[in-house]
């Protein structure tokens, strides 16, 4: 037994149930027939945590995730957050996708503040405008809040999107590849970011990536999907490293790259994806 699968072993008590994914399967009607996209999903997640999905193109990681966030249903199965039935989207589940949703002729500040009124139609203008700053500011944001999408760089957007996701409170915060498109140097800039509002506001993180780094750096835990159709759970690793994280110290601990090494092994060996399918 390696020290990974040993580590599993022991930290492989129940979670707390806050988000629960329950026999979860999605199957879509095509003119070929029924293609299955997941098979039988069961997950805990508890309140605080971060879970990173990981695995092949095609495997339902975003159709997962679409699912909890209420935008698409299951054709099996259920998701409930802190005991209630997701049937539809919610400002309790907020989502940040790769390529930002912002309003292109809206300005940083307008977008998120587009959001805030939706969700707070009863504060006063004044509240809402002060939210609105301090979730801009706490990205960053403050000196660009008058700059269209057009204006700002790919990092600058995706700081507007997850501030706008942020500032109506949620209780879980649904990350589709969000740092997929940037370059390395702001993709870790953002990460760093991520973690400090995540440790500040205690939310539920659920994060589909395709980057083993990123999950090992954010995560408390990496659920590894297999291919697809009919994709499934195919393992679960339990990040040992404690918090704060530090990226240098990762680097140097002999874990680290065991860790590395058994997704890789996961994704491609025993689940190497077949690029003629």
């Amino acid at each position: 037994m390696t020290q990974v699968q040993a580590y599993n072993q022991i930290n492989s008590q129940k979670k707390d149930n806050f988000l629960v994914i329950e026999d979860v399967s999605k199957v879509y009607l095509t003119p070929n027939g029924p293609y299955p996209v997941l098979d039988r999903i069961n997950l805990t997640i508890a309140l605080g945590e971060f879970v990173c999905f990981i695995g092949h193109s095609g495997c339902g990681k975003s159709t997962l995730l679409n699912m909890v966030s209420g935008f698409n249903r299951p054709s099996s199965g259920k998701v409930t957050v802190d005991n209630v039935l997701v049937t539809q989207p919610g400002p309790d589940r907020m989502m940040v996708f790769q390529n930002y949703a912002l309003l292109p002729w809206k300005t940083a500040f307008d977008n998120v503040y587009l959001a805030v009124n939706s969700v707070f139609p009863g504060k006063s203008k004044a509240d809402k405008v002060a939210i609105v700053e301090e979730h801009l500011a706490m990205v960053g944001l403050t000196e660009a809040s008058s700059k269209k999408p057009a204006q700002m760089s790919g990092g600058m957007k995706q700081r507007v999107a997850i501030a706008r996701a942020l500032a109506i409170c949620p209780q879980v915060l649904i990350l589709d590849e969000p740092f997929g498109a940037l370059d390395a140097i702001t993709k870790e800039e953002l990460q760093e970011e991520l973690i400090k509002i995540w440790q500040q506001h205690r939310l539920t993180v659920l994060m589909v990536t395709h980057d083993i780094d990123e999950a090992l750096f954010l995560s408390d835990r990496l659920v590894m999907m297999t291919n697809g159709p009919a994709a499934k759970i195919g393992e679960i690793i339990d990040i040992p490293f404690s918090r704060p994280r530090n990226r240098d110290r990762l680097a140097e601990d002999p874990l680290y790259y065991e860790l590395r090494n058994y997704a890789l092994d996961f994704l491609y060996r025993r689940y190497a994806h077949d690029e003629d399918s």
